[in-house]
């Protein structure tokens, strides 16, 4: 099937939904297999395996693959696929997104990938390899209608985005320097699949508390407790939060003491931090680092930092989202954006000053839980959307 381009906004557009409403059991067979390759971002031999089905599924279709290799984590796959059109132009596009999940090995067997009612069920479904099965149609399909492609596209697909981007992130932000623009292929955002044009930052912390043990029945009164003093710290932290400006600020996990005749000599909390502007990350640091112990015989060591600063919508986020709205209402959809508290690798490269439109991915509801799936009725246009932003973003 060749189509003959006359532009996003041009009367082909409904032809090109059309040809992705008949390929739409192809797409769900597509997300269906990704999501039967279980890839927890902690076991490096199970992200390899689906890094290494993606790279024959990309090379089928004209592209050139590279492996960064990774000792601790899993390996992360760049995908260059050259400009091969007559009018090709410009510089290349960057479709960005992971395959690591939050699942452990084994989920499948009480959370089956399953098609129900419409819906595609399964680990990791909606965050986010619906979003590379879409990447893997969209230039599929752009490549039937136009002969080539109409610009250079890369695809950088990392394996543990879920876990910090530790080992990709410097790879991403390299990538991102040498592109126009960034599509991020995370989930829609609610069940009319917004694009996200602004996210939280993010931030974790591990604040430790060194107190002196002693027997809590003998010699109560010479220890001094790593818990108490622990308990008073979360306190402070509470009043840190300030939801009107977009700081959030939860002690999520904490750990302490040995046994209950012991007076604590050790405990630890983790802290999540969500802000909403970059320059509220220097305070909310300051806030942390400046936090004092009630009682002087304990110690507080304070570790980590602001992982991703907040992607704001700034005017080059506005510009890809207008874009994509043109995209949209040429297929007669009125595309909507919001802005979220999580964060995505997008983070990283809005952060850069790169045009960022985040969000681009399958539609659906229940990320990082056991009822997670997505909208088999939402992926033909998703599809088109992409292919549309491909173009022109």
């Amino acid at each position: 099937m060749k189509i003959i381009l006359y532009g996003v906004n041009g009367r082909l557009m409904p032809e090109r939904l059309r040809y992705f409403q008949q390929q739409r059991s192809r797409i769900v067979d597509t997300i269906r297999e990704l999501v039967e390759i279980e890839s927890p971002s902690d076991n490096k031999q199970a992200v390899d395996r689906l890094a290494h089905l993606l790279a024959g599924k990309f090379e089928s279709l004209g592209g050139k693959t590279r492996l960064h290799r990774s000792s601790e984590f899993g390996d992360s796959l760049q995908i260059d696929f050259p400009a091969n059109s007559p009018t090709a132009q410009g510089q290349p596009v960057l479709l960005l997104g992971h395959y690591d999940t939050v699942y452990p090995l084994g989920t499948l067997s009480n959370m089956p990938c399953k098609v129900d009612g419409g819906k595609l069920h399964g680990p990791g479904v909606l965050d986010m390899k619906s979003g590379i099965g879409l990447m893997l149609h969209a230039i599929e399909g752009l490549q039937q209608w136009l002969g080539g492609r109409p610009r250079p596209v890369t695809v950088f697909l990392v394996s543990d985005e879920e876990i910090g981007s530790h080992s990709s992130r410097q790879i991403t932000e390299g990538l991102a320097k040498k592109s126009a623009g960034v599509l991020v292929l995370e989930p829609g955002a609610g069940l009319h699949g917004a694009v996200k044009t602004a996210r939280k930052g993010v931030g974790e912390y591990t604040l430790r508390v060194q107190g002196v043990a002693s027997h809590a029945g003998l010699d109560p009164g010479s220890g001094h407790s790593a818990i108490l003093e622990l308990a008073r710290q979360i306190a402070v932290l509470s009043k840190l939060n300030n939801l009107r400006q977009g700081i959030s600020v939860n002690p999520g996990v904490i750990a302490g003491g040995t046994r209950t005749n012991v007076v604590a000599a050790e405990a630890s909390v983790g802290i999540d931090v969500r802000i909403q502007k970059a320059k509220q990350a220097a305070q909310i640091q300051r806030k942390l680092g400046s936090l004092k112990a009630f009682d002087k015989r304990c110690h507080l060591e304070l570790t980590g930092n602001i992982n991703r600063l907040p992607m704001e919508r700034t005017a080059g986020v506005a510009a890809l989202y207008k874009k994509a709205q043109a995209v949209a209402a040429a297929m007669g959809w009125k595309l909507e954006e919001a802005a979220v508290g999580g964060g995505s690798d997008g983070n990283f490269t809005a952060g850069m000053g790169i045009p960022t439109l985040d969000g681009m991915g399958g539609v659906g509801e229940g990320a990082h839980a056991l009822h997670e799936f997505i909208l088999i009725s939402e992926l033909p246009r998703r599809a088109t959307l992409l292919a549309g932003m491909i173009e022109s973003a």
